[in-house]
């Protein structure tokens, strides 16, 4: 049984973590958030220690790494926004435990070395969650394109629209300088998931670029990808609108859908599983997307020309 401590407990995405430390079979001792809604950690852990102040829990880590190894944390996982995971993972290392940290790792490409040379000074690892890899219709839809003559470019379209009201744009996600934006902040786990079956970036355009939108073109070594991401609930298309669905999120490849609309639940404990198994996605792994976002982020719109997202016609 390892020893987990988490950053961000009072976030969306922290109770799956909680859930995938319980179903592994190991404790989380120590919580940090600045808010303390918390409740939900009566549902998994409630005998954690729960702190709101960085300092304090910082001290309790390194209090508990200088009594020994039954009570020293093994493991920091990071839900905290994203601007803020570098400073984390570093506390986690310094502390002497491994860092799980969701994505982006960091949201500037600049970042990345300095995080593989404290692994390498204090022999620490730092794992990213990029759960879109372990699921199963897109591991056989990377078996499916291993096994295709890298010959051709497969033509991709790429559409997600899932409506946010105003708070988003009040909170840390609305500014772009804490979470990379829109593009960061819902389309990192697509182009992680894309480059890794399609292969190495070989062009980036941007098409739009607003607050709660954006569209762009890119090309990877085997896929033309054109994508749309946005935020308005006005862009859903009639099909979504129909059901009273919030949410579209649609991929075709070669005009042929991607069904992969379930099956998500369970995914980061499948992450957690392969993590403790010694095969998680180091920080190497990450390096791609963040690449991509950056570029996207940094690269100015060409408005409606050459080959666009079929939405913005």
């Amino acid at each position: 049984m390892k020893n987990f401590a988490l950053i961000g407990a009072a976030g969306y995405i922290a109770p799956r973590h909680m859930k995938a430390i319980k179903e592994t079979g190991n404790r989380l001792t120590a919580a940090l958030d600045p808010f303390d809604s918390v409740g939900i950690m009566d549902s998994y852990f409630p005998q954690a220690d729960f702190f709101t102040e960085p300092e304090r829990f910082d001290r309790h880590l390194d209090k508990l790494r200088r009594k020994g190894e039954n009570s020293s944390i093994d493991f920091v996982s990071i839900c905290s926004p994203n601007y803020l995971h570098d400073s984390h993972i570093r506390m986690a290392l310094r502390n002497d435990a491994n860092a799980i940290c969701e994505k982006p790792l960091v949201l500037n490409p600049w970042n990345i070395d300095g995080l593989e040379e404290i692994e390498k000074e204090t022999g620490k690892n730092i794992y990213n969650i990029l759960q879109l890899r372990h699921h199963p219709s897109i591991v056989a839809l990377k078996e499916k394109f291993d096994n295709l003559p890298d010959d051709k470019i497969h033509d991709i379209e790429l559409t997600y629209i899932t409506s946010r009201g105003k708070w988003y744009f009040y909170s840390w996600k609305g500014d772009v300088s804490k979470s990379g934006g829109i593009v960061t902040n819902i389309g990192i786990h697509f182009f992680d998931m894309l480059s890794w079956i399609f292969g190495e970036v070989k062009g980036n355009t941007v098409h739009v670029m607003q607050e709660n939108k954006a569209a762009g073109l890119l090309q990877l070594k085997k896929a033309n990808v054109k994508w749309f991401l946005s935020l308005d609930k006005n862009d859903l298309p009639k099909q979504a609108t129909e059901k009273g669905l919030p949410t579209y999120r649609s991929i075709t490849i070669d005009n042929e859908e991607l069904e992969f609309s379930g099956g998500f639940t369970d995914l980061h404990t499948v992450s957690y599983q392969s993590i403790l198994n010694g095969t998680g996605f180091r920080v190497s792994e990450s390096i791609n997307s963040i690449n991509i976002v950056h570029d996207i982020r940094s690269g100015k719109p060409i408005g409606l020309k050459g080959d666009y997202h079929s939405f913005l016609k």
